[in-house]
């Protein structure tokens, strides 16, 4: 027999663990109330006598309290269960001892590989993970209904950042209203920022908004560089004016302006790229940041915001230089290129910036690709009208909704009537559903897994209400940089955001992990197959949503379906099923799960038809989705990169190419540095295994990590396919 422990775990049945319970409440009665050996065996055979393959420890002892009480042995039932109740007490109260000691020791793995952007070595990241487990130790003590603690270390659900939760203020992602904040001033720390002049200042300021945002929430943020580009035209003026004055003639002057203000944008990007990379959030690592580079999002400004692009792209190519002085590939800021009419088609004015663009991405695997043609098909407002903006963090996208119509609800200095506002709307946070373990419950009945699946859902629905009634608590005070200064909102003092927690103004995430072997599991298909298997996929995607329309109707909270980006928790997924339900081939027997909708990493498929097939999928996910390729090197085949970019264009909301930069500091190896059968990192050239001394980049659910991985998320990486060759296309 097994016993399912309290923390989720699975370990063989020991009958002296029963015996030396009982004998510890004995030692506390009178000698008439004490069992006696006989009795006490007794008990121990009754239980094993009940046949069962598998038994949560809760009910072992709640069947010792019945046996001790049938036998007459109250006073010793009674103090069993004080016994009982006193070691729940005791392991309430401990549970952030040993997860604190082993982290200031360097001994968890949990921890040392938690986030493949955070190096918990680093005093800044341990001070916000000692923060961390003290956060989520209360909230699994105090904040959250016992049902959804125990599904979370199931791994039934993923309760997703728990330990940010215990700060009721805390939410997820944002897309920073950062026009308002530069055209309009903002305040920092109690020190006004008024509007800059020249567009490096601009930058500069940028900069220090988001960090200060980032240090405010949890999860990723996103800026537009369209934002940014008025500055360059004011910068421009100056320096005219500058050589004007000094009577330089017309054509002189602006030739000189034009040097001047090429030089400026490249200091304040290069300024930009260094600071956020440099700079420390309290969330112990860099701004975990997206740039939008989306032309069509101005016509005054178009020129300008073509110059910033051009140089965002320029030095991500040329990278950053690591401790060694050696360029590599920098995790943010991420970025995400808007592909439309003006740059996808050859001949048209910002083709260039395309091409450079596909360059950038054979060298440093950004930008990401956001199709405008297929947005605008996708993401329909209130009017009917498609629209096209960033996501937040590395796939959060914003559903259209009410909010256009509500009016100024967020008091934005820069809003403008009836045209549709994503900038200063965010994620109150993500609570995702183990799909495996549906169908796996299931054991392969139709009627049960569609009722399982029910059952789930409303688990994952309290949770996310949880976290919902966590945030409509606060008050603008508790981060006035997000709700009084701009970010966000610019809200009274004392002013509750209760507005912009309902109506469709942010999004609350139902995520999804594992479809793959769900489906696999229920049909003995793919989610691949064009058939059965997809057939069956798409059903449960839109059982999601229809669950998420249903509870928004209800309650007037935008539940949305949300791809997850799953990165430790694929490993922990992983090994739950695996001790619920022992190794099922093909589904159970790896140490990571399939995230999202995405096709597995083992299968062989080509990128087209990788992509055409997931950009079904893409459209059940519209909470947050992505979807990627993996690539050989193609630097020396930007004509391929290209081909695919078109392809995205026509075909996918939003999607990436997955290359490989990266290097061996001992030897000088600039390669792919690989993973041996022990998931160990070692350097092909020279066979260094030492990650102080390795930069490896590799795409992490739709980021890019740069601090090594789990075992689970290892392992996946190891086994990813190329799902394009390195021939002409």
């Amino acid at each position: 027999m097994k016993v399912i422990k309290r923390d989720g775990h699975i370990v063989d049945y020991d009958p002296q663990k029963i015996i030396a319970a009982i004998g510890k409440a004995n030692n506390e009665v009178e000698e008439e109330d004490k069992a006696s050996d006989r009795e006490i065996k007794n008990i121990v055979k009754y239980i094993e006598g009940l046949g069962k393959k598998r038994m949560l420890v809760e009910d072992i002892q709640d069947t010792i309290e019945m046996r001790l009480m049938k036998i007459g042995k109250f006073e010793l039932a009674k103090k069993y269960i004080t016994y009982r109740y006193t070691r729940e007490l005791v392991r309430k109260s401990n549970t952030t001892d040993l997860a604190i000691k082993e982290l200031i020791d360097g001994e968890s793995e949990y921890w040392n590989t938690e986030n493949s952007n955070k190096n918990a070595k680093i005093v800044t990241t341990q001070r916000d993970y000692l923060a961390g487990i003290t956060s989520t130790d209360i909230t699994r003590r105090f904040l959250l209904p016992d049902d959804i603690v125990k599904a979370h270390d199931e791994g039934i659900i993923h309760f997703h950042d728990a330990d940010y939760f215990a700060q009721n203020a805390l939410h997820n992602c944002d897309l920073i209203n950062l026009e308002d904040m530069l055209q309009n001033g903002t305040n920092i720390n109690g020190v006004m920022i008024e509007k800059p002049h020249k567009f490096l200042t601009a930058m500069t300021i940028a900069t220090q908004i988001i960090t200060a945002v980032s240090s405010s929430q949890y999860g990723g943020c996103t800026v537009t560089m369209t934002h940014l580009a008025p500055f360059v035209r004011s910068s421009y003026k100056i320096y005219l004016d500058k050589y004007k004055k000094r009577g330089f003639k017309k054509a002189e002057a602006e030739k000189f302006a034009k040097q001047d203000l090429k030089k400026e944008v490249e200091d304040g990007v290069q300024t930009f790229q260094y600071q956020i990379n440099s700079m420390t959030t309290t969330n112990g690592q860099a701004p975990f940041l997206s740039v939008n580079l989306y032309l069509g999002e101005t016509k005054e400004y178009k020129d300008e915001l073509a110059m910033i692009i051009e140089e965002i792209l320029n030095q991500r190519i040329l990278g950053m230089k690591n401790e060694k002085g050696v360029y590599i590939t920098p995790a943010f800021p991420k970025l995400l290129y808007v592909l439309e009419e003006d740059n996808i088609k050859e001949g048209s004015k910002y083709y260039y910036l395309t091409e450079l663009a596909a360059k950038c991405t054979a060298k440093r695997m950004v930008p990401d690709y956001i199709s405008e043609k297929v947005m605008l098909e996708l993401k329909k407002n209130e009017y009917g009208e498609g629209d096209c903006y960033p996501c937040m963090g590395c796939r959060s996208f914003l559903t259209p909704d009410r909010s256009i119509s509500r009016g100024n609800v967020a008091k934005a200095l820069n809003y403008v009537e009836g045209k549709g506002k994503y900038y200063g709307r965010f994620n109150q946070g993500v609570v995702t559903i183990n799909l495996p373990d549906v169908a796996l419950s299931s054991d392969k009945n139709m009627e049960d897994f569609w009722n399982i699946l029910e059952d789930r859902l409303e688990l994952c629905h309290r949770a996310l209400q949880a976290r919902h009634k966590r945030l409509s608590k606060i008050t603008s005070d508790a981060a006035p940089i997000l709700w009084q200064h701009g970010a966000l909102a610019r809200l009274e003092k004392g002013e509750s955001i209760h507005d912009l927690l309902h109506h469709g103004y942010s999004t609350i995430s139902l995520g999804y992990a594992g479809l793959y072997e769900c489906v696999k599991f229920m049909t003995g298909h793919s989610h691949t197959d064009n058939g059965k298997g997809k057939e069956f996929g798409l059903q449960v995607l839109q059982k999601l949503n229809d669950k998420c329309a249903e509870w928004k109707a209800a309650e007037d909270i935008d539940y949305s379906v949300y791809g997850t980006p799953i990165e430790s928790t694929t490993y922990k997924f992983a090994k739950c099923l695996r001790e619920r339900f022992g190794k099922v081939k093909g589904i159970t027997d790896r140490d990571y799960i399939t995230n999202s909708y995405h096709v597995p990493v083992f299968e062989e498929i080509d990128a087209f038809t990788k992509l055409s097939l997931e950009s079904e999928f893409q459209k059940l996910s519209p909470g947050g989705a992505i979807s990627y390729i993996e690539t050989p090197n193609l630097t020396n085949n930007i004509d391929a990169v290209m081909e695919v970019i078109k392809f995205i264009y026509d075909n996918i909301m939003y999607a990436e190419l997955n290359t490989k930069s990266d290097y061996c500091q001992k030897c000088g190896y600039d390669g792919e540095i690989l993973i041996d059968d022990n998931l160990e990192w070692y350097c092909p050239n020279c066979g260094n295994r030492d990650h102080d001394t390795l930069n490896v980049a590799r795409r992490t659910c739709g980021y890019i990590g740069s601090n090594f991985w789990n075992k689970g998320r290892t392992q996946e990486i190891k086994e990813r396919v190329l799902h394009i060759d390195n021939k002409e296309v």
